[in-house]
């Protein structure tokens, strides 16, 4: 899959292309909808598929300091784009000057000049140009006089024509990881939510404990689950050599901690994973935290014995949930 950084990267010699647009943070079942459909035009028609998404956060540019958590890092975006088999993923440096575009001199530049699209495919929520005064209906007028086709995708959502609907998005999911759901979170993504980070020293309490704990630091704007204890699968990303007993790009279980760590009166929040069945000291590497169940909230026990009692039951469930 090819990747560009901006459109002064497309080849001079680029022929016509189906287009999909949007942020994509999560890439959950609803960009999935039209990932597929934006795959399905492009094989039919015999011409490469491309994901055009933004980088900072449109919301942070627009109102700076407001740049809502983020549930997937670009590298993430870009491989599950690849999976889905997107030919091109195109990252456009959203700037102030990029935001005052008129959804003309959008489509036009954007879509036209370089990127010669045959089609795009958008949901059917959509909306481009400054102010965000460009509509689907825009953009087919946009198309007709400057020769691409639009497809709207429908929203996805479970329980439609009810009064449960829920339609699955970036703001939704986040609502749930924030609230610890991570079933409702995963309904939604189509996967596990994930966190991606760093293995930074800790204090080593966990190792004092019996618990060895690989303490995360993940890049900024990361969404992190709500505080408390969840079982999740963790690995090691990237190739590289044996680390102990742990194979980079295998998947191990883990109890992992989210909190403050109340109980030593802990400040600073921490995201802690104690990986099943190995004691490698994973300090240094890359490494990828799915999390599958909340197991409890996060608890300030009266005691170091009360504490290791818990974290002995959380293993335990641990082990049961994602046997």
């Amino acid at each position: 899959m090819l990747r560009w950084r901006g459109l002064e990267e497309v080849p001079a010699d680029w022929g016509r292309c189906v287009v999909t647009i949007g942020v994509f943070d999560g890439v959950h079942r609803g960009h999935a909808q039209l990932i597929e459909t934006a795959t399905r035009i492009a094989k039919q028609r015999g011409l490469p598929a491309v994901l055009m998404t933004f980088d900072p956060h449109p919301v942070e540019v627009l109102r700076p300091g407001s740049h809502p958590p983020q549930l997937t890092t670009l590298a993430r975006r870009a491989e599950l784009a690849e999976e889905m088999g997107i030919d091109v993923f195109c990252v456009m440096p959203f700037t102030p000057a990029l935001a005052s575009y008129s959804p003309k001199d959008f489509a036009h530049q954007m879509l036209v000049e370089r990127l010669h699209a045959a089609e795009v495919v958008v949901g059917e929520n959509f909306t481009f140009g400054k102010k965000a005064a460009g509509t689907v209906d825009t953009l087919r007028q946009l198309g007709e006089r400057f020769g691409f086709g639009v497809e709207a995708v429908k929203l996805v959502g479970e329980n439609p024509d009810t009064d449960h609907s829920v339609t699955f998005s970036s703001t939704y999911i986040r609502s749930c990881v924030d609230a610890g759901d991570m079933t409702a979170a995963a309904e939604a993504l189509g996967r596990p939510h994930r966190v991606e980070g760093v293995v930074v020293r800790g204090d080593g309490r966990g190792r004092e404990l019996g618990y060895p704990t690989a303490n995360l630091a993940p890049p900024m704007y990361s969404a992190v689950p709500a505080d408390g204890v969840y079982a999740a699968r963790f690995r090691v990303l990237g190739a590289g050599s044996k680390v102990g007993e742990v194979v980079p790009g295998e998947t191990y279980q883990a109890a992992v901690s989210v909190g403050t760590n109340p109980t030593f009166s802990g400040r600073a929040r921490t995201i802690e994973a104690f990986v099943l069945d190995t004691d490698a000291d994973l300090y240094g590497q890359h490494v990828a935290v799915d999390f599958v169940h909340r197991i409890r909230g996060m608890v300030k026990f009266n005691s170091i014995d009360e504490l290791i009692d818990a974290i002995a039951d959380d293993v335990k469930k641990t082990r049961d949930i994602l046997a």
